[in-house]
Formats: structure tokens, C-alpha cells, sequence
């Protein structure tokens, strides 16, 4: 049996952010997932793709009580299962909400910076393809826009172009009835991620002013788009990291300063961040209390890295690649509610 899943916007937008839920990024390009394949010696094809999808799709205690929505490939939102179900109804009989990414990725920004600096394109023909996955299921969409910290980098140029990309984007969603997902990600990993804190703090203040500008020029109802932003973090390659503690409360900060309340929800990307510690800073900000909106999770590989890693491309380890997948899911949910301990990690 379907669950009956939301129709407006704002309900679809805050059903994406319920408490203890958050949403699985299984977004990624069949490049992106050929080389995680790689590291578990496995073959990439149509059909390992989809059977690692499907175990995490019917993982249904993870799916039910702690995922609200799946960011979906191309690929993926027109795949059916071994038995003939699609992916799609098998996200929605657990009560998930089905997403897709719609950009077409980071291509080199013209001009001077060309070799660090990206715009993000998709622009041409997206009001057709919107519409088209609107009938395959989705109700909210992603598009990601990378800003990079380098000597004289971001340029505003950068910024600009990108944030008025995302709004452009956005206004799209929301005409064809998809609650955009508007991902502004400042990069904490890279050759160019020898940054501080502060640096981080500097550069995603003014992005998501920028953004937030686009948006409300572009006439975007605020009530039905979630916000994906970076956690206010040290780049990688710098020499001084930051306690979890500072994370949490600058990250808290520059969103209540850039950020408006009349937004429902804000779901972290993980970038980079490894499993453990992604959880670890959403709960500090949740159990701080005292936000406008509600504070979850988007993540990637900090979701299925430990689930990958336990599957190893074999039939016999799906058990154990769901549980991997329901542990991580059951760690963030809990994160979402402010609620997470380091203990129950070694309880698992």
C-alpha cells in the first residue's frame, strides 16, 4: 500500500524536515558511484546500481521512521525493482517523498578564475524536464551550486552567478508544483581547502545573503523550499581545526543571520565530513534549541558510506548492508531531534 504523501508545497517542504527525519542523497551520477564501486570491488552497471539502491530503499524501519525524502538520479526515478516495482513506489509505500536532481552539474566559470571557480548549468529546458518528473513521482528536486575559498576566490562574480542560477531554479520548481531543494555549498574539501573557520564563516555569510537576494527578487515563496547549506566549518588542508562545539555554534549563528525564519527547514550536506562527526555537529545545534526553523540532515556518503562498505556488491550481504544503512539513518534522526550520544554508536 502507497502512503498518501503531501501536496502543497509548504506541507511537502515540511514533511522533507519532520522531527527525527531527514533526507538520503542517492543522487549520485553514474561516474560519482562507479568510483565508490571501485573501492568495493564492484562492477557499475544497471543492475548493481539498482540492486544497491533497492536494499536501501527497503530497508524499511530506516525508511519509514527516519528518512522523509530520496534525492533521485535520472536513472534512478525510471528504475524498477528485481520484481518489476518501481523504485519510486517503493519509496512512497514507506512513506518517503521522491526527489530529483536537476542540475547538470559545475562547469568552469568563465573569466579569469576559470580553473577554480564553477557556474552551475541546467537552466535550458528545465521547465520540460520538471514537468516530466513531476509525473514520475517527484515532488522536490535539488540543484547544487559549488563556491570555492581560494587566494582572491570566491569572486563575486562567482557568487552572483550561481545564486542567481539557484534562484531561477527555485521559481521553476515551484511552478511546476516541486519543492526546490537550493544547495549553495561552500567547499570544505579540495586542493584549495587550506581555509579557517572564520574564512568559512566569512564567505557562506555573504553567499547566502546572495542567495536569499535572488530568491526574493525571483518572487520564491520562502514556505516551500528547504535550504541546503555547508555547516560553518575549517577547510580540510587546514592547519587548525575547529572543536565540534565551535562548529555548531558558528554554523547556528551565520544562519540566523542570513537565513529567514519564514523558511521551514535547513538540511545539512555533509561534505566531506566523515559519519560520525556529520551527527555529532546536527545534534549539538538541535540540542542547543532556540531555532526559527527546523535543523536536519541531507547526507550522502555520511548516510551510506558504512552501508556500501557492508554490502560489498554481494547478495548474501544485503541483511547487513540495510542494517549498516538503518543504524546511520536511526544516528541522525536522532542528531535531527538533538538527541544523539557517542554511546549509542558503540551500542550498535
Amino acid at each position: 500500500m502507497t502512503t498518501k504523501l503531501p501536496d502543497s508545497l509548504e506541507d511537502i517542504a515540511r514533511a522533507l524536515v519532520a522531527p527525527g527525519k531527514g533526507i538520503l542523497a542517492a543522487d549520485e551520477s553514474s561516474g560519482t558511484i562507479k568510483k565508490r564501486f571501485d573501492k568495493i570491488n564492484t562492477v557499475s552497471t544497471d543492475d548493481s546500481r539498482r540492486d544497491y539502491r533497492e536494499m536501501l530503499f527497503r530497508a524499511t524501519d530506516a525508511m519509514k521512521n527516519h528518512v522523509s525524502g530520496v534525492i533521485l538520479y535520472d536513472e534512478t526515478i525510471r528504475q524498477k525493482a528485481k520484481d518489476g516495482t518501481s523504485l519510486v513506489d517503493i519509496m512512497k509505500a514507506a512513506g518517503s517523498i521522491p526527489g530529483i536532481k536537476v542540475d547538470m552539474g559545475a562547469k568552469a566559470l568563465a573569466g579569469p578564475t576559470a580553473k577554480i571557480e564553477t557556474i552551475t548549468e541546467g537552466l535550458d529546458g528545465l521547465r520540460e524536464r520538471l514537468a516530466e518528473y513531476h509525473k514520475l513521482g517527484a515532488r522536490f528536486a535539488k540543484w547544487r551550486a559549488v563556491i570555492t575559498i581560494a587566494d582572491g576566490c570566491p569572486t563575486w562574480n562567482c557568487v552572483k552567478a550561481n545564486a542567481h542560477a539557484l534562484a531561477r531554479y527555485a521559481a521553476l520548481c515551484q511552478e511546476a508544483g516541486i519543492v526546490p531543494i537550493v544547495e549553495p555549498e561552500v567547499l570544505m574539501d579540495g586542493e584549495h581547502s587550506t581555509h579557517d573557520i572564520n574564512e568559512c564563516y566569512r564567505v557562506t555569510e555573504w553567499t547566502l545573503r546572495a542567495v536569499f537576494r535572488e530568491l526574493y527578487d525571483a518572487r520564491v515563496n520562502l514556505e516551500g523550499m528547504i535550504l541546503k547549506p555547508n555547516m560553518i566549518i575549517a577547510g580540510q588542508k587546514s592547519a587548525k581545526q575547529a572543536s565540534a562545539a565551535e562548529v555548531a555554534e558558528k554554523t547556528v549563528k551565520c544562519l540566523k543571520a542570513t537565513v529567514p525564519s519564514s523558511v521551514p527547514g535547513i538540511a545539512f550536506l555533509s561534505g566531506g565530513q566523515s559519519d560520525q562527526i556529520a551527527t555529532e555537529h546536527l545534534s549539538l545545534m538541535n540540542a542547543a534549541g532556540g531555532l526559527p526553523w527546523a535543523l536536519t540532515f541531507s547526507y550522502g556518503r555520511a548516510l551510506q558510506a558504512a552501508a556500501l562498505s557492508a554490502w560489498g556488491g554481494k547478495t548474501e550481504n544485503v541483511a547487513a548492508g540495510q542494517r549498516a544503512f538503518a543504524h546511520r539513518a536511526k544516528m541522525n534522526g536522532l542528531a535531527a531531534l538533538g538527541k544523539w550520544d557517542a554511546k549509542l554508536e558503540k551500542a550498535a
